[in-house]
């Protein structure tokens, strides 16, 4: 003969209380390369957890299961928003690699970013030396001048005269990118993809950008 569990009830503020204290955990606020199996892992273990106390509280849990699900679903949402998840998967409409119509020189671009990436901030060292890789393709006439050119436009648009560039500048597009626009973390990993997209457009043959 089988036994079944009582069913599962919860009232409003009891799942809003549970929500909001899952959600006030440090690991919701961290991004990374792992992040989508690391908010797996936190959710099943909260799921587990709840189930295990909201059990046998009340004879009607039907309405209180479905307001647990959405509750659970609420979370995976939140969480995959605030680790740029979501928000790296939206249209590049925005995105543009310069926030002025007139920026830097190259070199200006780049004595900044090794600043930063010096005190250890890749966040905003990927952001600079990236601005300092598209103005030398744009100084060394690669590219033309053209406000709001995306970092994704910018690789397209080298690749077309200087297919050579395709490779290293498209992973210093992701990272761009991920980490401006995514709301990802700089780190040292990311930032030296960058900086080898930069090297590669200032050590640019001139000469095949003749015979193009």
């Amino acid at each position: 003969m089988m036994f079944l569990e009582p069913p599962i009830d919860i009232t409003r503020d009891q799942a809003a209380q549970e929500a909001a204290k899952e959600l006030a955990k440090p690991a919701y606020g961290q991004a990374g390369d792992n992040i989508v199996s690391r908010v797996v892992n936190e959710v099943l273990e909260w799921i587990s957890d709840t189930l295990r106390s909201l059990t046998g509280q009340s004879p009607d849990g039907n309405a209180g299961l479905f307001m647990l699900v959405g509750l659970i679903v609420l979370v995976v949402v939140v969480v995959l928003w605030r680790a740029g998840v979501l928000r790296t998967t939206r249209g590049t409409k925005g995105q543009a690699v310069f926030e002025t119509s007139r920026p830097r020189g190259a070199s200006e671009y780049r004595s900044q970013a090794e600043a930063e990436a010096a005190q250890g901030d890749y966040t905003a060292a990927v952001r600079s030396r990236f601005r300092a890789c598209v103005a030398e393709l744009t100084e060394r006439t690669v590219l033309d001048e053209r406000p709001g050119r995306t970092a994704y436009e910018a690789v397209a648009d080298a690749g077309r005269v200087v297919p050579a560039l395709r490779e290293p500048l498209q992973p210093a597009a992701l990272m761009f990118t991920e980490v401006v626009y995514g709301n990802r973390p700089g780190t040292a990993e990311r930032y030296a993809k960058v900086v080898a997209a930069d090297d590669a457009a200032r050590h640019v043959s001139t000469r095949q950008l003749v015979q193009e």
